[in-house]
């Protein structure tokens, strides 16, 4: 199947405005992705023709929600290679780690060790630091290789038998490296270990199988998938999912409360207390389904050749720096601009209408690890095209005139 951009550009309404007089070159997607008309209708249709609460009304538009959004938990599976009960829906991935290690903490104890690496986003470092605060468990890093490989003799010289659980990206926000999640997955089961892998960027730009992998838990957003804010979601091994307590307390987790005795709902629903996001749930299912139209393959061909013609432009800018060129990354280009800094760059790039993302891109110690405070990222899309990709080196030349 041929990729034909121009078609799917006149799928975003918002690619069609103007930023500061110049036409929109939006390349900030791997922080928010722009959303199609497919989940703009399925929302819009949804709070004008058939909203209610799910799983608890008899009536007709309760009924008619709930099966969306169930159908929307069975698109989410489908995505992932899941079954149904196998897929919590939480407010997003920084959410369901956060489930996951609430969990799992549990039954952690003080000396028990978490191995992460330093290319996690922090929201798969922070809700382990809880862990280490309160329990005394003890986080491991495993580093990564100067041109932004993960250090697998790190990664296997900090498995031991204290550790007890895993966390990785499969696809680096910042580096754009593309981690060997199968092999980790199996050494980290061979040490003993429960394994969650933060699938984030990975689940935009490759297909990905859960029971392929053998993940014991997997997590990715919507937002960044092309559908909306607020919604993520979990999934998890039947086992594993069984063995967690609840994260939260409220409707809809329960079978039945008592003043003196409760019991809990089977996952999923023993993790979605209360009412939850329904509508974002149903964008999110229509982003998929949209997406699963799409010849992923070609999809992934077309931003890796946009990355490319960049990466060859750029070749020879000496007052360039790239951060992760490891083999086989996603097209992510994440680079600092000598002599000057990434707020500056950005908002440079921002009046000739061009929108990349700068800071710290939530991975401090990644930015330790480069000797870096900052940098800027450019993370292309299915949406972008040849044009913005000169329009972009065009304006980074400039930016960097301006320092020079």
């Amino acid at each position: 199947m041929a990729f034909d951009v121009d078609s799917i550009r006149a799928e975003f309404p918002i690619l069609a405005r103007q930023v500061n007089g110049k036409p929109l070159v939006y390349l900030d997607s791997a922080a928010s992705a722009q959303k199609p008309r497919a989940v703009i209708a399925a929302m819009t249709r949804a709070m004008e023709h058939s909203y209610a609460n799910v799983h608890r009304g008899l009536h007709t538009l309760a009924n008619e929600t709930t099966e969306a959004y169930e159908a929307a938990r069975k698109s989410v599976a489908g995505l992932l290679g899941a079954a149904p009960n196998e897929i919590v829906f939480t407010k997003g991935a920084t959410e369901a780690i956060n489930l996951v290690a609430s969990g799992l903490g549990a039954s952690l104890k003080a000396g028990d060790e978490i191995l992460l690496t330093e290319m996690e986003h922090h929201a798969n470092i922070v809700p382990w630091h809880f862990l280490r605060e309160r329990q005394g468990v003890v986080l491991k890093f495993a580093g990564v290789t100067d041109d932004g490989r993960l250090d697998l003799d790190s990664f296997k010289s900090l498995l031991n038998e204290r550790t007890k659980v895993v966390g990785l990206t499969h696809m680096s926000n910042v580096l754009g490296t593309v981690n060997p999640v199968a092999e980790l997955i199996r050494l980290a089961h061979d040490a003993g270990a429960i394994v969650l892998i933060d699938g984030c960027q990975a689940v935009v730009h490759q297909s990905v199988d859960v029971k392929a992998l053998d993940a014991d838990f997997y997590v990715f957003s919507s937002h960044k998938l092309y559908g909306p804010t607020g919604i993520g979601a979990l999934y998890g091994k039947p086992e594993r999912l069984a063995a967690l307590p609840p994260y939260q307390g409220g409707g809809e987790m329960i079978t039945n409360v008592s003043m003196d005795a409760i019991t809990y709902a089977d996952p999923p629903h023993r993790f979605e207390a209360g009412t939850p996001p329904i509508l974002e749930a149903i964008g999110l299912g229509a982003a998929i389904d949209w997406l699963a139209g799409l010849d992923r393959v070609a999809v992934a061909q077309h931003e890796h050749a946009l990355y490319d013609h960049v990466r060859e432009r750029l070749n020879g800018a000496n007052w360039l720096r790239v951060l992760g060129e490891a083999p086989g990354k996603g097209a992510i280009l994440s680079f600092t601009v000598d002599g000057a800094h990434a707020h500056d760059v950005a908002q440079i790039l921002d009046k000739y209408g061009v929108a990349v993302r700068a800071g710290t891109h939530c991975a401090e110690p990644l930015m330790k690890r480069f000797g870096v405070t900052s940098s800027a990222r450019a993370s292309f899309a299915l949406y972008n095209t040849h044009e913005e990709a000169d329009a972009f080196v065009d304006a980074l030349m400039k930016t960097q005139a301006f320092f020079a």
